[in-house]
């Protein structure tokens, strides 16, 4: 099972329990998360603390978050690869009568 994650920037998250994390965003919104959402450590974000949280949970809390920085888990909680599939589809081109160009021709 796969669960989406977002990165989301802390001032505080503090382990008040074995099964929960309070934590507190910059704007001051605090709430209490499920330690089976937090995922981990983001160690790419230099400025602050920011942290993986599951997206289903975060979407019933109020605490502030941003939808920009996201990864998929696996149950385990390694960051799955992220790729995406594009489709090319080419436009119709006519047909030409002959395919003699004037200037090459001597």
């Amino acid at each position: 099972m796969r669960t989406l994650c977002y990165s989301v920037r802390l001032e505080s998250l503090s382990r008040i329990s074995a099964k929960a994390f309070r934590a507190v965003a910059f704007d001051g919104s605090t709430d209490i998360i499920p330690a089976s959402c937090i995922m981990g450590a983001d160690d790419d974000v230099v400025k602050s603390d920011a942290y993986w949280i599951a997206a289903w949970i975060l979407e019933k809390k109020s605490i502030q978050y941003s939808c920009k920085k996201q990864a998929w888990f696996d149950e385990s909680g390694n960051i799955l690869p992220d790729y995406t599939v594009e489709k090319h589809k080419p436009t119709k081109i006519e047909a030409k009568d002959n395919n003699i160009i004037t200037q090459l021709k001597k």
